[in-house]
């Protein structure tokens, strides 16, 4: 019966729906609660061959809510994990976590989940139907928590895990966040400048009936072509940021190329190569403590890492440790990490401890992307001023310098 239900359930998934019902056992002790089902013939029958006599069915209509991040997932990870440490059952943990979450769309997604699980499913194959949310690095620590009957440990790994990473995820977009913020200002202010401020004073040095500065008629040249083009500068400028980010986003080429020239780049580069390091180690930490075979973990590793080089690196690393290889010799092989790390993986492996030896790269790695991070803000912000202070004042004293000539000529 169970595999009947299920097979309906993948056959007709959007065609079921949570209906919450209301009514009484058979010695009259009210009860409710919430149903999976193609409709509310479907419950009442179900409930009433669980010898329950129902007396109200009513849909749930969710709301559209906010789109799913990875920091909803990762609480729900997190939930989820305390909830079965604190001995809460896996149904009981899932309602919980659907009616605490203020996002609807969360909260269809773990009773979609629950309903899986309620049908016979593992909590493995529940969450390999949400692939947009779950990734098999996901789904393969908690299948092998299932199988080794240590769902809870592997749980709080995971939510550990996506915590950090999302740490470090946040630490590099606020380090590039303020500087590309500021330059957007400065063009926006220019711009504004460029159309607006420049033909005003134009208008007025028409009146001198004198030579104007070099300056000052190279700033006019460019406000004149700002005015004449602004549609075509602002159209080309933010059309091509939309094709490059797409593009980016779509195509592997540009993804590996772009990759490549982060990894390059003279400031950034150091803090995106350590952290994609930290993502690196951590995850394979991560899988090999759970007990996923070498190979296999590292068929999740380098995906996770975010980097189209140490992707490449990775399936290199894979297949010579498939053949044979130790891993700190494939690791020296794919000259993509310093010699700190393989020196670490090697005492890991001689030792027989190296989920702990890469967990501690791992911290070692993060540590230096907060320290990174610090230093770049405080090297940015003077940066910064000087770009704009030189770009606003040179364009502000190339406007006043036809009226200091003036100035001194009376």
């Amino acid at each position: 019966m169970a595999t009947a239900s299920r097979n309906s359930a993948s056959a007709r998934p959007n065609k079921d729906a949570i209906f919450a019902w209301e009514g009484k056992d058979k010695s009259g002790k009210s009860m409710r609660g919430e149903l999976r089902a193609g409709g509310e013939a479907v419950v009442s029958a179900t409930l009433r061959r669980q010898g329950i006599l129902v007396t109200k069915i009513k849909k749930k209509n969710f709301r559209s809510g906010k789109r799913i991040t990875d920091k909803d997932i990762t609480l729900f990870t997190r939930q989820l994990a305390t909830m079965m440490k604190a001995g809460v059952p896996l149904l009981q943990s899932f309602d919980i976590v659907a009616k605490g979450n203020a996002n609807p769309s969360v909260s269809k997604l773990v009773q979609d989940i629950r309903a899986d699980v309620e049908t016979g499913s593992s909590l493995n194959q529940a969450f390999r139907k949400f692939p947009l949310y779950f990734d098999p690095l996901f789904c393969n620590l908690v299948g092998a928590g299932e199988q080794a009957g240590i769902l809870e440990d592997l749980l709080t790994r995971l939510a550990i895990y996506k915590e950090k990473t999302i740490a470090i995820k946040g630490k590099i977009k606020s380090a590039m966040f303020y500087p590309v913020s500021i330059l957007v200002v400065a063009f926006v202010v220019t711009a504004v400048i460029m159309i607006w401020v420049v033909p005003a004073f134009k208008e007025v040095f028409k009146s001198f009936g004198a030579d104007l500065p070099a300056p000052t008629l190279f700033v006019m040249a460019i406000s004149d072509f700002f005015v004449q083009w602004w549609y075509l500068i602002f159209g080309l400028i933010f059309g091509g940021l939309y094709l490059f980010f797409q593009s980016w986003k779509r195509s592997l080429k540009v993804q590996q190329f772009m990759d490549r020239l982060l990894l390059k780049a003279p400031i950034f580069g150091a803090v995106i190569r350590k952290a994609t390091i930290a993502r690196w180690t951590r995850t394979l930490a991560t899988m090999f403590a759970a007990g996923v075979p070498l190979v296999e973990s590292l068929d999740s590793v380098g995906g996770a890492c975010g980097n189209a080089v140490y992707l490449d690196a990775t399936k290199k690393i894979q297949t010579e440790v498939s053949t044979g290889t130790s891993l700190t010799a494939a690791m020296q092989n794919s000259d993509v990490f310093p010699n700190m790390v393989t020196q670490m993986v090697s005492i890991g492996e001689e030792s027989g401890s190296l989920d702990m030896m890469l967990g501690k790269v791992a911290d070692f790695y993060e540590d230096e992307v907060d320290d990174a991070v610090a230093s770049l803000s405080s090297l940015m912000e003077p940066l910064i001023m000087v770009i704009l202070g030189v770009l606003i004042g040179g364009l502000v004293i190339a406007m006043y310098l036809p009226i200091f000539k003036l100035g001194s000529v009376v």
